[in-house]
């Protein structure tokens, strides 16, 4: 009776299961149907003058690749969902249809830069999984909708230079994820709810050229991410600045201009990373706070104000700052001459110093600027003294000084022109590694909305550098041809991307793919933030010459017939797959039995079998980050999160989780596994495990509960590190790199050391980690090659000159990178801040007899001889032909040899207790670290003494 029971599901089950193969493959509708219906509502609610959407009447909308309809599968039901509506600047008109409030799947709706008129529907709301709302540029007008404060996903507000009126929705305060609301150049009006106050993640308010009115909510301040708040020409009628808007901690730019603001300026020098400060055309009164602003600052315009007093002290010492605007205001007494002391200023550097029509009448010394600085005093009493005072050059009246338009030569390099046919849109690459190299680059023209820089000449190349490390590309690859400043102020830049150089590929175009790659990742805002910079508009893309077949390609949805067939027979295995389950599951039931359930399918993508590393699966991680819930998280980076876990047997561990479609990539993944693996070293991050389950990427370390030295350098302010500890914690970085490159067999080449790749355990002992891009350095005979071919990869400030250039990669890639991190320790300046290399500006200094002046302040009390010695290996690891930096080992010798110069009271230590495990490490024990005053111990033997992990490391004073 059971057999034929079983024998009944069984056949129950066949039955129901040809019924959904051959509904499946009978389907050609693989578009879910109401989406269709919505899609064609959509566009019959558009006028499309330039027949951009002519093939939107084909069958299906994602198999057929309609323009800009872009979609993901969403096996759960068998259909294609729409997931992205791209028409920017396809000179669209008409209105958005309530229909797009159906598309329950979509998340970036985009129709940037057309003619679209009429509201925003009510209907938007429903479109739960919606991330980014991209109407920039259009004739959209009428109020916001109260329903677009329910988009439980949204992230960005893109609605600038439109007609929207009406006030800002409280019910916007209900968005957890947003963090970008750009609504400038509408006519937005009424007070800002101070309920918007309760956003967890807004970082850039940009509501400048509206009607706002009413006053500054002093709530504001509570949003503890919050980097940019930009409110120029609105109408605050007597309102003042909150003094809560001094706490805002994170603060980079505020921007009040014209907004008939008054009172005094508040203090706002407790913003340390404050860049930009635009408080012109108000009603300011008093005088101007003397406490020192920023030291990142670029500029300060406090212009056409009703300030007074003398100007103080505080604007000298600024080396960043671009643009000092006092004029049209009642400041009297002197004219400082040592704002630009102690500046270095490059070729493309400038400052200005506006003092225009005001009373002042002396001069503070000797004016005698050099030719970068720009002094403006005409209008004021001083002037009628100019040729008794020989200031006469400043008297005069200026045109303003407003930067031109400018754009780049493509030079030829003496290149033969018919070799590089103009006609066809190449052109010869300006930096290539291969000389006369001809190529065809991509065309991109972007806005940069909300700067925080007056002068963008000195950023040109930082900016290149950005754009190249976001999209992971060789710095050649990315050129600015030019640029020009637009009312904003918005800087507006034509940007050429040119394929990569290859010794093994002849072509000279980039592929579809990876036009898709770099188009994708610029249209959907993927690229990462950077607070110089700010956010960027994407006006448009320049598809000339080879690309001009492909105009609208990155516009589709690209479902190749492959595709569209592996889509099919993956849906029809997971109905095979569910109904033998299902099978299954009633056969046992009918035994008794009923098997265990687990969350994930432990399935390996490449089975990993390393002795000494344990494979977790993901349960066990799961269970040891409660979930991975966001109070467990402790970091984050482009290839994932970091989490700090409690395994099953109380070890505490960090687990980085890697994102979907990570940049790290398998490769990186398991060649971090196969190099850890095998090493063990007290100063490298020990691997515990990982997890590789079918949809899951996960590295298991030892936890570091003091972060890394970036994190360190970041909080010195609050927790100070003496001279003694930042040699301790060089020592420990350089004695692991020595391993590396000669007790490692085959030697290992690090690549990507930096001051966030060495972190520190409850002790401050550095520890080396992340080897995801290292190469293993090839032996001949036994010993080392000289080089290793290879493209450049590393991290911007860190990377080895030479190597850059030739891309030859050894080992003194690495020393270099560690003379960088050296230099951190001893000035708290970053490797690259507002376009200035830390090499060079140390070395200036140096060059200069002014070494002390940029060592970090916050260090307190140090032996000037042990600094400058430090200082001197720094600069030698940095020399920029590898023949002249030092060995690791004679880096090593040399630390010993300072260690050895410090006197007993210098030598404050963490407790040099060896750890039994790593699983008493806790982040909150941190206030023991100075607990003992201890001289460096012994240790002679550079290779081998150091192979025992959980050692305090020991050196023996010469």
């Amino acid at each position: 009776m059971a057999m034929e029971r079983s024998s009944f599901y069984l056949f129950g089950v066949v039955i129901a299961l040809s019924f959904c193969c051959f509904a499946l493959l009978a389907s050609s509708q693989l578009t879910h149907t109401l989406e269709v219906s919505a899609l064609q509502k959509v566009r019959n609610s558009l006028k499309d003058s330039q027949k951009n959407l002519v093939n939107w009447e084909r069958k299906d909308p994602c198999t057929s690749n309609w323009t800009g309809v872009i979609c993901t599968p969403i096996l759960s039901d068998g259909y294609l969902h729409v997931q992205e509506l791209r028409l920017m600047n396809m000179n669209l008109s008409g209105k958005l249809a309530p229909e797009l409030g159906q598309f329950s799947y979509m998340m970036i709706l985009n129709f940037m830069w057309n003619n679209i008129s009429g509201s925003i529907p009510k209907e938007i709301g429903n479109m739960t999984s919606l991330q980014l709302l991209l109407l920039s540029g259009n004739q959209i007008s009428g109020p916001l909708p109260d329903e677009l404060g329910y988009l439980p996903n949204l992230t960005k507000f893109q609605l600038d230079i439109n007609f929207i009126s009406g006030p800002l929705p409280k019910s916007f305060a209900n968005l957890p994820k947003a963090k970008h609301f750009h609504m400038n150049n509408n006519s937005i009006s009424g007070q800002i709810p101070h309920e918007l106050s309760a956003l967890p993640q807004l970082i850039h308010l940009l509501l400048d050229n509206n009607n706002l009115s009413g006053y500054l909510p002093p709530e504001l301040s509570e949003m503890r991410n919050l980097k940019i708040i930009q409110l120029n020409n609105n109408n605050f009628s007597g309102t003042r600045i909150p003094d809560s808007f001094a706490n805002m901690s994170k603060l980079v730019k505020l921007s009040l201009r014209n907004c008939n603001l008054e009172g005094e300026i508040p203090d706002l020098s407790k913003i340390k990373g404050l860049l930009y400060l635009d408080l012109s055309m108000n009603q300011f009164s008093g005088n101007i706070p003397t406490n020192k602003l920023s030291s990142n600052i670029t500029t300060i315009d406090l212009s056409r104000n009703i300030l007074n007093g003398s100007i103080p002290s505080n604007f000298s010492g600024l080396p960043y700052l671009q643009d000092l605007l006092l004029d049209n205001n009642s400041l009297s007494g002197d004219v400082p001459t040592t704002i630009w002391q102690n500046m270095e200023f490059g070729a493309a550097d400038k400052l200005t110093l506006d003092f225009q029509n005001n009373l002042l009448s002396n001069i503070s010394g000797l004016l005698n600027p050099p030719a970068n600085v720009s002094i403006k005093l005409q209008g004021n009493p001083i002037c009628t003294r100019a040729k008794e005072l020989d200031i006469t050059q400043f008297c005069g009246r200026t045109s303003g000084d407003v930067e031109n338009p400018e754009g780049s030569s493509n030079s030829t390099f003496n290149c033969e022109p018919q070799s590089c046919p103009t006609s066809y849109f190449f052109e010869y690459v300006p930096a290539s590694p291969l000389r006369c190299f001809c190529a065809a680059p991509l065309g991109l023209e972007i806005r940069l909305r909300s700067p925080s820089i007056s002068d963008f000449r000195p950023y040109k190349r930082p900016f290149e550098i950005y754009l190249a490390s976001s999209l992971g590309l060789d710095l050649y690859q990315v050129l600015i041809d030019s640029f020009e400043w637009q009312e904003g102020p918005r800087i507006k830049m034509y940007v050429k991307i040119y394929p990569q150089y290859n010794n093994n590929v002849t072509t000279n175009t980039f592929n579809t793919s990876e036009l898709h790659w770099i188009m994708d990742m610029i249209a959907t805002f993927t690229i990462p933030l950077n607070d110089t910079f700010g956010p960027f508009d994407l006006l448009g893309f320049s598809l000339l010459g080879p690309y001009s077949g492909e105009r609208f390609i990155f516009l589709k949805s690209g479902m190749s017939k492959s595709t569209l067939i592996g889509i099919v027979f993956g849906a029809i295995s997971i109905v095979v797959v569910i109904c033998f389950t299902m099978t299954f599951v009633f056969y046992k039931r009918h035994t008794g039995y009923q098997p265990e359930v687990s969350k994930k399918q432990l399935i390996p993508r490449i089975p990993i079998k390393i002795e000494g590393v344990k494979e977790f699966s993901f349960v066990e991680l799961e269970l040891a980050t409660s979930s991975f819930s966001v109070t467990t998280q402790v970091g984050q980076g482009s290839y994932g999160k970091v989490y700090k876990g409690v395994l099953a047997d109380g070890t505490i561990v960090a687990i980085k989780r890697a994102k979907q479609g990570s940049l790290q990539g398998q490769k990186e993944f398991y060649t971090e596994i196969e190099i850890l693996s095998r090493l063990h070293h007290r100063n490298l991050v020990s691997l515990v495990g990982y997890c590789d389950e079918k949809d899951e990427q996960m590295l298991v370390y030892e936890f570091m509960p003091n972060g890394s030295v970036h994190n360190l350098l970041a909080a010195r302010s609050k927790r100070p590190v003496n001279f003694a500890m930042r040699l301790y914690i060089a020592m420990g970085s350089a004695k692991g790199i020595l391993y590396l490159h000669t007790e490692a067999y085959p030697p290992i080449i690090h690549r990507d050391i930096k001051a966030n790749n060495i972190l520190l355990d409850s002790k401050l002992a550095a520890k080396v980690a992340d080897f995801g891009i290292s190469r293993l350095a090839p032996v001949t005979d036994g010993e080392a090659a000289t080089h290793i071919s290879t493209v450049v990869k590393g991290t911007p400030g860190y990377v080895d000159p030479e190597y850059f250039l030739n891309h030859k990669l050894t080992e003194k890639s690495d020393v270099y990178s560690l003379g960088v991190v050296f230099l951190e320790l001893l000035t708290g300046m970053q490797p690259i801040s507002h376009g200035k290399h830390i090499v060079r500006q140390v070395h200036s200094a140096s060059q200069s007899g002014k070494l002390f002046s940029i060592i970090d302040e916050t260090m307190g009390p140090y032996p000037s001889e042990c600094v400058k010695k430090f200082m001197a290996l720094a600069l030698s690891c940095c020399q920029e032909g590898t023949e002249k930096r030092p060995s690791v080992l004679e880096v090593v010798r040399e630390l010993e040899n300072i260690s050895s110069m410090l006197s007993e009271s210098d030598m404050i230590l963490p407790d040099s207790e060896p750890e039994a495990s790593t699983s008493g490490m806790s982040g909150d024990d941190q206030s023991s670290l100075y607990t003992r005053r201890k001289s460096f111990s012994s240790s002679s033997d550079f290779h081998g003494s150091d192979l025992v992990s959980g050692v305090i490391p020991s050196i023996r004073p010469r």
